[in-house]
């Protein structure tokens, strides 16, 4: 189960080849998670470079990392998209999913935590917990996944690591347990940490881990921590309860094996430390993770349907039935890259599966190991493990692969709904094909954006869920398919309607040689609550005969989609036709439908026309104590505040509505108010009446668009 060696030509940065499967108990799938800048790439950085996976430390300044490959996270010096780091330690496979922490790319998150089997959540020993912690904790906390915390950067200025602890302990409750407390020397320097569970202290000599006495100073405080810890242990059976009660100590595999339930079940979260850039830490990390996260056979059971509707039970074990669940796909010009977790069973190469959702096969042809970009081709991927396989039809990410005898589908992935919209379209005219066609590829890689044409307001509207999730896009469409894009703010869909009946006429009459043209209605029309438009006809004594009704009809409903305001459709018409007259020779169809829009643009403006505004209902959801501002702001965007209801983890729901053109902006104003910590949906509700003001710049600004087009 040793790691193979590359030739040079492998790798410039030395990545190891793994063997293709492990024993699924010797595995773990763990998702990295916490706050943008609080080192989760370093620390992978770090754990690949301790366990031999790598030969040097990548940078992210430095742009060298194994996880941040991608040209735009180079360049911007964050992740943007998840990255597989496998790791070979005391006979386990590590999988480490190291995620973005910008809250832009939580749907990365999302489908990491849907393959991972616990969660690792970073914080500093600077800052302590900040919302990033704060939203992983409660992500991992709805999927019920055994987490602990790692307390990054001890060794900074300003860093404290028992500040941060107690912060952690306060946050999120009793079972906040240190399992490695930094050893400080002088002006805090930290030259080592101490494992509580087994009571040794290490240090680092020449990126080497090298054993040293602990700290007098250190003692109690050491025996303080894991006496803590075999207090969480005690309370897992009344057997340790008695035992712990009556004085008799546990042993280090006692105590090991009581803190891995504990993890399991739920009542332990063990706290771990140190510092990416000299590592120190990082081997303690890695012997906690092997020790103490479950192994994909002890997450839940997935429940699911066969094709006959009948329940399904898919344990993680090698002789399963295979099952694979795509999370991650990568896009480019030689097609797509699938990332999938195996949850029963073992992929092989050659393998033909099924896509029950698109009702398709797909052939396994080529599976890979992946560290980062690197990849390793291999014969089979085991029970409980990550891999890639390559160029796959018509699988998307959350699609499910199993085999024909038995077609299943796992629960796919709850991504959250776009909240942020700009209008997008191509710097240079002819390119819109070229845009729309890198737009469907990153939404293979992205399926947290979608696009969509607006056929009223001629535009295409992408939503995504923040300014630097679409900034990220426009920057991959430049790069990755050579169009440049511009992003503006969506024209809002408004409508016009009127207020009061008015009765009119029109009359079209042409004379050009031979056959001339004749068409002459009167109508009345006047505001309909029933329907968007109505059409009936009062005509006595055949003044316009009934086979003209129809162009009339026509005639009305083609002038309808430009109101006399500002050009935006109008809605809520009863048009009636009363009387008129026709020329046996000149009249015809266009020549009705012609008066009758000749009728409309006469009477629309005497029959009081006004501006319907779009109105959506929200559910905005914060913290208390951010209440009155996030009111006060919606109140200011000429919002309704329609209720308030507690929710269940201690957070306000707030219903209100608000004008479409108020809440362009309001997913950036939002996580801004609340530290991002706030989350909303909106959806379109009714139009409603616009006030004068209102009406009076949308005219404007409707008037100065359409000249600068002309």
């Amino acid at each position: 189960m040793g790691l193979v060696q590359p030739h040079k030509s492998d790798s410039v940065q030395g990545v190891y080849k793994f063997m293709a499967t492990y024993n699924v108990n010797q595995i773990r799938n763990v998702c990295i998670m916490g706050h943008g800048g609080d080192g989760k790439t370093s620390l992978v950085e770090s754990l690949l470079y301790i366990s031999g996976v790598t030969d040097r430390v990548g940078k992210v300044p430095e742009g060298n990392t194994v996880c941040d490959y991608d040209p735009e996270e180079v360049r911007r010096q964050f992740s943007i998209s998840t990255s597989i780091a496998p790791i070979e330690w005391n006979k386990c496979k590590i999988n480490l999913l190291d995620t973005p922490g910008f809250f832009d790319f939580e749907s990365e998150v999302i489908s990491a935590m849907r393959v991972a089997d616990s969660a690792l959540i970073v914080a500093t020993g600077k800052n302590g917990p900040g919302v990033g912690t704060e939203k992983a904790w409660k992500r991992a906390a709805e999927r019920n996944m055994p987490r602990a915390f790692y307390i990054s950067k001890i060794d900074e200025e300003n860093s404290d690591y028992y500040t941060a602890l107690h912060k952690l302990q306060k946050q999120f409750g009793v079972s906040v347990s240190p399992i490695t407390v930094p050893i400080f020397e002088g002006n805090r320097d930290t030259v080592g940490i101490v494992d509580c569970v087994i009571r040794k202290a290490y240090k680092m000599e020449k990126n080497k881990r090298v054993e040293i006495p602990i700290p007098e100073n250190m003692v109690e405080r050491v025996d303080q921590h894991r006496a803590l810890l075999c207090e969480n242990v005690a309370e897992l059976s009344e057997e340790l309860m008695e035992r712990y009660f009556a004085g008799e100590e546990f042993s280090d595999e006692e105590l090991i094996a009581g803190i891995r339930q504990g993890v399991k079940d739920l009542v332990i979260a063990p706290v771990f430390c140190g510092t990416a850039a000299t590592g120190i830490g990082s081997y303690s990390l890695l012997t906690g993770i092997c020790d103490y996260m479950p192994s994909p056979d002890e997450s839940p059971v997935e429940l699911t349907e066969d094709e006959k509707g009948e329940a399904v039970e898919i344990n993680c074990t090698p002789n399963g039935s295979p099952c694979a669940f795509v999370f991650k796909t990568v896009a480019d010009q030689y097609g797509r890259f699938s990332y999938f977790k195996v949850f029963s069973g073992t992929v092989k190469s050659d393998m033909s599966m099924v896509n029950k959702r698109a009702d398709a096969n797909e052939k396994m042809s080529h599976i890979f190991t992946v560290c980062g970009k690197k990849t390793a081709e291999v014969k089979e991927i085991g029970c409980g493990d990550i891999g890639a396989v390559s160029k796959l039809v018509t699988t998307k990410t959350g699609d499910t692969l199993s085999i024909i005898v038995r077609k299943v589908e796992l629960d796919g992935i709850q991504l959250s709904e776009p909240c942020y919209s700009q209008a997008i379209a191509p710097k240079t005219k002819g390119n819109e094909e070229k845009m729309s066609s890198g737009l469907a590829k990153l939404r293979d890689e992205d399926p947290s954006f979608t696009v969509e044409y607006n056929a009223e307001t001629k535009q295409t509207v992408i939503s995504g869920m923040g300014d630097i999730h679409l900034d990220v896009l426009c920057s991959k469409l430049k790069n990755k398919f050579g169009v440049e894009v511009t992003l503006s703010a969506p024209i809002v869909p408004y409508r016009e309607k009127i207020r009061k009946k008015v009765s009119v006429e029109g009359k079209h009459k042409k004379q050009s040689g031979g056959h001339g043209q004749y068409g002459h209605v009167k109508m009345d029309f006047e505001p309909c609550m029933e329907a968007d438009y109505i059409f009936e006809e009062k005509i006595f004594g055949g003044s316009v005969p009934k086979n003209f009704h129809p162009a009339v009809d026509k005639g009305i409903r083609e002038a309808m989609e430009h109101g006399v305001l500002a050009g935006y459709p109008l809605v809520g018409l009863k048009a009636t036709l009363t009387d008129g007259s026709y020329h046996d020779v000149d009249s015809n169809e266009l020549s009705f439908k012609m008066a009758a829009r000749l009728a409309y643009k006469a009477g629309i403006p005497q029959a009081s026309p006004v501006l319907l505004e779009p109105i959506c209902s929200m559910t905005v959801i914060v913290p208390d104590s951010y209440m009155g501002d996030v009111i006060g702001d919606l109140n200011k965007r000429r919002g309704r505040i329609m209720g308030m209801n507690p929710t269940h983890d201690g957070q306000q729901e707030i219903m209100a509505e608000v004008p479409m053109s108020e809440i362009s902006d309001y997913a950036i104003t939002l996580r801004s108010m609340t530290q991002g910590r706030g989350s909303f949906v909106s959806k379109f509700e009714r139009y409603d009446e616009a006030p004068p003001m209102v009406q009076e710049k949308v005219i404007a600004e409707n008037k100065a668009r359409l000249e600068a087009l002309d």
